[in-house]
Formats: C-alpha cells, structure tokens, sequence
C-alpha cells in the first residue's frame, strides 16, 4: 500500500479546464455498420479514459512542473488515447492511460523545453545510486514513511520538484498515482527490481530534504 495518501497535494481533485477533447463522446444512434462499432469506441472511450483524468493531469503536472503545460499533454494525451482505444486490449485502465501521459509528457518537452532544461544525468549513475540500496520491497511503515507523511504540503512538493528525473517519476507513479510495482516496470520499461531500488531511493533522499527542512 503506498505511503501517501497524502502525497495526493491536491492534483487530482481539480479537473482540466481546457481539454475540450476529453468531453463525453457522443455515442451515436445508429446500430448498423460503421457506426456501431463507431459507438462502441465512444463507450470505450468514456469508461477507459475519463475517469482517470485527475491521475493523468497530476502525473503530467509533475513531470512537466508546470499546471498549463501539464493540461497541453494530457490533450495531446487523449487525442492519442481516442486513436488507439481499439487497440486496447484490457487490464488496468489507469496503468494505460498513464503510460501514454508519460510518454507524451517527455514527447512534448522535448519539442517545447530547451535541452539544458531536459538533462536530467545519466541513468545508469542514478540506478547504481539506487541499487545500494537493494531491491527488496521498498519499507511502507518505515520511519522515511513516516517523515513524508507528517510534512507540510508546500515543502513536500517541493522536496519532490528537486528529486532527479527517474527517481521523481517512479514515486509519483508509485505514491501519487498508486500503480503497483510490476505496471510502473512495464511502463518504465525496466526491471521491478530497478523501480524498487529507485522508490527506496527516490523516499531516502525526500525524507532526507524534508529532515533538513525548518
């Protein structure tokens, strides 16, 4: 179970204001052809892609660290998703929408940020940081949890916006957006043993700035 029921800091309950995309589609009347299976994409749509909106605009939020730039992706993201939904073959809704906010996320950075702004070190460097770690399950009781679950929202998000790239986005997937180990592999595209060793990473160095904190 993750950490954080209080690393939520409040990005999920706010709904895009400017996704006109991600409206409702309408599902149509007809029941010949074309249109049904037109409508049956629709449906599939609306149940696969709106509930989880809130998730989608606080990953991309945090990725892109900015509330404007983060509603651009998640357009760009649904636009995506609606073009692929008849390729969507089942399992976790959330875990899919998500991978491609993430991949559109780091798409649009890179047209829309200038390179010194994406540079973000060498992941091989941060895996071997993490991996001293160990790859055992990361401790959710532990005092690290503890800390971070006591601290004030604005030094948490803060604390959080300063962890290098890889270790940011696997706590977020794992504590904000509550995705198991094995779906934050599969997006990530790494072994569970790297995003364990980077989470326990990733919860060493926030509890380690929050400590500092005044």
């Amino acid at each position: 179970m993750p950490v954080s029921g209080n690393l939520v800091l409040g990005n999920k309950a706010r709904a895009p204001s400017r996704l006109e995309v991600v409206r409702p589609i309408p599902s149509g009347v007809s029941d010949h052809g074309a249109a049904l299976s037109e409508r049956a994409l629709a449906e599939r749509f609306n149940q696969v892609v709106l509930p989880h909106l809130g998730d989608a605009l606080a990953l991309a939020r945090w990725l892109t660290g900015n509330a404007a730039d983060a509603e651009d992706v998640v357009q760009d993201a649904c636009i995506k998703a609606h073009a692929g939904i008849s390729g969507y073959a089942g399992g976790n809704p959330r875990a899919w929408l998500l991978t491609i906010v993430r991949n559109t996320s780091y798409t649009w950075m890179s047209r829309n940020r200038p390179r010194a702004m994406m540079a973000v070190g060498d992941l091989g460097d941060l895996d071997d940081m993490a991996a001293a770690h160990g790859t055992s399950l990361p401790d959710e009781d532990g005092p690290e949890a503890s800390l971070i679950a006591k601290a004030d929202t604005a030094a948490l998000e803060a604390a959080i916006a300063a962890l290098p790239e890889p270790f940011r986005e696997t706590l977020v997937l794992r504590d904000i957006n509550g995705l198991a180990y094995r779906e934050i592999a599969a997006m990530l595209d790494v072994p569970m043993g790297t995003v364990m060793s980077r989470l326990a990473r990733a919860r060493g160095l926030l509890a380690s700035e929050l400590g500092r904190a005044p």
